[in-house]
């Protein structure tokens, strides 16, 4: 089986040999199983001593749910003495996925951090919803975490082995080529199941799966959700308005729920990574708290099959929107990501934020639509200079108008 170096290897490398537990987290399916195979395998080719242990095997769990001893026990039954290693510059690399599963992760985690210092822990949890509720403040500056999305276009064409160097886009042939493959990725999603596979019907059944496990799994079991037709309800409602102003006493009417329970729900989504409220760029952040947030899938080929229940034969609503809102996220952190709306009506679709300075981009499906009144209105009262606009059809209009796959060379 061939597994793919993501891009966000690089960054986890860097705290290989430092004290630090590295946290992997992120929505299920994303690929974190398989950044710790990567990892496993990379460490053992530089000869290091590395074990993988996946928690949803029971005898493993309750190895680890006894305590930190019985996990060093367990290490030396498979060979692995904690004894023979010494210290962060030659320590004995433990992966463990799903590290939610532990009764008391932060207490183990802790612990073995303090107290076995030749042992490097990296783990993964599939649920900063699960995490937040079992992870203690005493964790704090013992772990570095990184958030896993599911695939960024250059990763889907890693995926797909299309080899082109995106920094290197001159003719109009490869640009289409290019603008077909980003059609694709915004009509099926990010998730590295469904890219590996061909087939429109296996896609459609691996996000199915995606939706009916997390129902299962992270909203039922772990969150406690009582009502589960209600909240189906609100996830199709939800994704038929991704990219719009998010009115929770309207959807609270749609769903026939109380307004408190969609505000639970919605904070649930949050974490689970499937949605995300994007919030309207102020420079007085107090009034931006006051302000309605926008509604994005991280996904846009699971917001289809919660929408559509199929992945639609052409790019529909606010689908691009919400592909491009996904890539903005892989680049410049979620947090960083805001919308900007006046009371006259003047909207720009995101705006990024980058220490001290701000940069406005506009989506439009074909660069003939796009119009620069709202941008410039931005530009002139915030005094900002780099804009952009996002699109994959029509004739670009000078220097602001970029290809989707643009975003991550303008980052870098």
């Amino acid at each position: 089986m061939k597994i793919y170096k993501r891009a966000i290897i690089d960054q986890i490398i860097k705290y290989l040999f430092t004290e630090d537990v590295i946290v992997l987290h992120g929505a299920r399916q994303v690929g974190k199983t398989y950044i710790l195979y990567w990892l496993k395998d990379y460490l053992g080719s530089q000869g290091k001593a590395v074990h993988y242990i996946d928690l949803e095997d029971s005898r493993l769990l309750t190895i680890l749910n006894r305590g930190v001893d019985n996990f060093l026990h367990y290490l030396a039954e498979e060979g692995l003495n904690p004894a023979d290693f010494q210290g962060a510059q030659n320590p004995l690399f433990v992966c463990i996925d799903e590290i939610q599963y532990l009764s008391d992760p932060s207490s183990f985690l802790k612990m073995t951090a303090d107290h076995h210092k030749n042992i490097k822990l990296i783990v993964s949890g599939s649920s900063s919803f699960d995490i937040q509720t079992k992870f203690k403040d005493s964790l704090v500056g013992r772990t570095v975490d990184f958030e896993i999305h599911n695939l960024s276009f250059a990763e889907f064409l890693l995926f797909k082995e299309y080899k082109t160097d995106l920094s290197r886009i001159y003719t109009d042939k490869k640009r289409e080529e290019l603008a077909g493959l980003f059609k694709q990725f915004v009509l099926f999603g990010g998730y590295p199941k469904a890219v590996l596979t061909e087939d429109k019907e296996k896609k459609e059944k691996y996000i199915q799966q995606i939706i009916d496990t997390y129902v299962r799994k992270d909203i039922r079991d772990l969150a406690g959700v009582r009502d589960i037709d209600k909240f189906n309800k609100m996830l199709e409602a939800l994704a038929a308005q991704s990219g719009q102003i998010l009115n929770v006493i309207e959807l609270a009417g749609t769903c026939g729920a109380a307004k408190q329970t969609i505000e639970r729900y919605l904070n649930i989504l949050e974490k689970t990574y499937v949605i995300r409220r994007v919030r309207p760029y102020h420079k007085n952040i107090r009034s931006e708290l006051f302000k309605s947030p926008k509604i994005f899938f991280y996904d846009s080929g699971l917001m289809q099959m919660l929408w559509l229940k199929t992945f639609s034969q052409t790019i529909l609503g606010g689908i691009f929107e919400t592909a491009v809102f996904a890539e903005l996220v892989k680049f410049f952190g979620v947090e960083n990501v805001l919308y900007w709306r006046t009371q006259k009506g003047h909207e720009i679709d995101f705006i990024i934020k980058q220490k001290e300075k701000v940069i406005p981009y506009e989506v439009k499906m074909n660069f003939n639509r796009f119009r620069a009144t709202a941008m410039k209105y931005f530009c002139d009262r915030y005094a900002v200079d780099a804009r952009f606009c996002v699109s994959l059809e029509g004739v670009e209009q000078g220097k602001i108008c970029i290809y989707p796959w643009e975003i991550g060379l303008l980052h870098g």
